[in-house]
C-alpha cells in the first residue's frame, strides 16, 4: 500500500476512534448513565447480542444490569427500559421528556421526520392531534368507523365462503380486510379484492413488511455509520415507499378536484380542508408531504399489525378447541347467527374480549417497541439521560410479566377473567405501548379485532390442518415484528 494511503488510513481510524470515545463519555460528563457491559469502538455491543434472539439478549441484560440499562449500536447509545415500573416512569410519570421518536436509520432516511409515526417536535404535534381528532370524530359524511368494518367483515366472509371449507392459507385474504379499512378511511371507498390498483397496493405493502424485516435492514440499523457503503438494496425500500406516496397522491389529486370543505367524506377531505385555512400560515404544518406520509404511515400500522393479530388469533383458537367452543357458545347467545356483530356487543362477550387482548398479549407482535428518544437532559431515578438519547421501552418483559400473568409462556384466557368469568383489565397489558406515543390506531384496532374475530367465529367452525402437536405456534421475531407461523385452516360453515 502505498505510505501516504496507510497513514491517511490510520490517521482516519484514530479520529473514528475518538469520535467513538467522546461521544461515550458524554453522558459521564454530566452524570451517571445506566450501567451496560462495555462497548467496543465502532461496534459498541453488538458482538454481545444475539442478532437472532434479540429477546432473549435483551432478557439476559436484564438480569444482569436491572431494569435500566445502557447498550450501543455502532456508536449510537441505547438506554434500555425493561419491565412495568421503569416504563411507567419515563413514559407516563415523566412522559413529556420522552417525547421524541428514537433513532432508526432506515426510518430516518425514508420519512425525514415527515408524517405521523416518525417526526419530532411541532410536526409531530400537529399531525398526532388531527389525526386522532378526524378518526374519533368520524361521524364524518354519512358512516361511521364502525359501519365501514362491519362492511368489510361481511366481505371478508365471503371471500372466506369461496374457499368452500378447503385448506387455506389465510395470510393473503386476512391482510385485505384491515387494508381496506384504512382505504375506507382515507379514500371513503373501498376496492373489491380483485382490483388491480388494490392488489397493487397489497404487493407494494407485502414487499414493504419482507423488506423491513429482513436482516438487512437490521444490519442497516445496527451500524448505520457504514450505510453508505452497503449494496444498493436500501434502495428498493425508497423504490417502495415512492410508490406508495405516489398511489395516494392520485386519491389526494381525485379529492381535490371536488373537495366540499362543508362536508368532508374522509381523511384526505379533512386534510384538504385543513390545508386551506390554513394556506396563509408560513408555519403551517399541514402540507401535501405531511399528508402523504401520514397516509403511508396508517397503511403500514393498520395493515401488518392487525392482519398478523389475526392470523395468529385463528392460529392460537385452533390449537384450543375448548377456547373455541366457548366464543361459538358465547356468539349463539349474545348475537346469533343473522345478526352482524356490533361493538356495543363487545360488553356481554367478556369471553371473547379476554381471547382477543390474551391474542395480542401472547403474540407479542411489536416486542420491542417504536424507539422513543428523550427531549431534553433528565433524570431517571438516579441516571442521567443526555438530551436525544434513543430510548428503548420494551413491551415483551411486560406482557410476559410472571407475576401478573401466571404461567405467561403459556395461552390462557383467564389471565383477563375473575373468578366470577367477567372480564378482568390489566395495567400490564401494553399491546399498543403506553404514554403520549402510543398506537395512533388503538381505538380502530380494537374495533377491528373485536369484529373481525366475532363475524368469522359467527359464520365459521375453523378446522385445522394436520396434526395440532406438530404445529408450531411461536412467533418469530424478524426486524421490528412479529409474525405468525405458516399454518393451513378449513373455514367450515355453521
Amino acid at each position: 500500500m502505498d505510505p501516504w494511503g496507510l497513514t491517511t488510513s490510520v490517521l482516519l481510524a484514530c479520529v473514528l476512534l475518538l469520535i467513538f470515545l467522546s461521544q461515550w463519555s458524554q453522558g459521564l460528563k454530566k452524570g451517571k448513565l445506566p450501567p451496560g457491559p462495555t462497548p467496543l469502538p465502532f461496534l459498541g455491543n453488538l458482538l454481545q447480542l444475539d442478532l437472532k434472539n434479540m429477546i432473549a439478549s435483551f432478557s439476559q441484560l436484564a438480569e444482569k444490569y436491572g431494569s435500566i440499562y445502557t447498550v450501543y449500536f455502532g456508536s449510537q447509545r441505547i438506554v434500555v427500559l425493561y419491565g412495568y415500573k421503569i416504563m411507567k416512569e419515563a413514559l407516563i410519570d415523566q412522559g413529556d421528556g420522552f417525547l421524541d421518536r428514537g433513532s432508526n436509520p432506515i426510518f430516518d432516511d425514508v420519512y425525514k421526520k415527515t408524517g405521523v409515526a416518525f417526526s419530532d417536535g411541532e410536526t409531530w404535534k400537529q399531525m398526532r392531534r388531527f389525526s386522532l381528532m378526524t378518526l374519533r370524530n368520524f361521524g364524518m359524511g354519512k358512516r361511521s368507523i364502525e359501519e365501514r368494518v362491519q362492511e368489510e367483515a361481511q366481505y371478508l366472509v365471503e371471500e372466506l365462503r369461496k374457499t368452500k371449507g378447503q385448506p387455506t392459507d389465510p395470510n393473503f385474504i386476512l391482510g385485505w380486510a384491515p387494508c381496506n379499512v384504512i382505504c375506507s378511511i382515507l379514500f371513503h371507498d373501498r376496492f373489491k379484492y380483485n382490483d388491480e390498483k388494490f392488489q397493487y397496493l397489497m404487493k407494494l405493502l407485502n414487499e414493504f413488511f419482507q423488506l423491513l424485516n429482513s436482516r438487512w435492514v437490521q444490519f442497516y440499523n445496527l451500524l448505520p455509520g457504514f450505510r453508505v457503503y452497503l449494496p444498493g438494496k436500501h434502495r428498493v425500500h425508497f423504490k417502495i415507499v415512492k410508490e406508495l406516496k405516489h398511489f395516494i397522491l392520485e386519491r389526494v389529486k381525485e379529492h381535490q378536484k371536488v373537495l366540499d370543505p362543508i362536508n368532508p367524506q374522509d381523511f384526505i377531505d379533512c386534510y384538504l380542508s385543513k390545508m386551506q385555512q390554513e394556506k396563509d400560515n408560513p408555519h403551517s404544518e399541514f402540507d401535501l408531504e405531511n399528508l402523504l406520509m401520514t397516509g403511508i404511515n396508517l397503511f403500514i400500522a393498520g395493515t401488518e399489525t392487525t392482519s398478523s393479530t389475526v392470523r395468529y388469533g385463528l392460529l392460537l383458537i385452533l390449537k384450543h378447541p375448548d377456547a373455541q367452543a366457548k366464543i361459538h357458545e358465547e356468539i349463539d347467545r349474545v348475537i346469533g347467527h343473522n345478526r352482524a356483530p356490533s361493538i356495543k356487543d363487545r360488553l356481554a362477550m367478556p369471553y371473547l374480549d379476554a381471547v382477543i387482548h390474551e391474542v395480542q398479549r401472547f403474540a407479542n407482535i411489536a416486542p420491542l417497541n417504536l424507539a422513543h428518544a428523550v427531549t431534553r437532559d433528565i433524570h431517571l431515578q438516579q441516571y442521567f439521560l443526555p438530551k436525544g438519547t434513543t430510548i428503548f421501552p420494551l413491551l415483551f418483559p411486560i406482557l410476559f410479566d410472571s407475576k401478573e400473568f401466571p404461567n405467561p409462556e403459556r395461552f390462557d384466557p383467564q389471565h383477563f377473567l375473575d373468578k366470577n368469568g367477567k372480564f378482568k383489565k390489566s395495567d400490564y397489558f401494553m399491546a399498543f405501548s403506553i404514554g403520549k406515543r402510543s398506537c395512533l390506531g388503538e381505538g380502530l384496532a380494537r374495533m377491528e379485532l373485536f369484529l373481525f374475530f366475532a363475524t368469522i367465529l359467527q359464520k365459521f367452525t375453523l378446522k385445522l390442518v394436520g396434526d395440532p402437536n406438530e404445529i408450531s405456534i411461536n412467533t418469530k421475531l424478524i426486524g421490528i415484528t412479529c409474525r405468525p407461523p405458516f399454518y393451513e385452516v378449513c373455514f367450515l360453515p355453521r
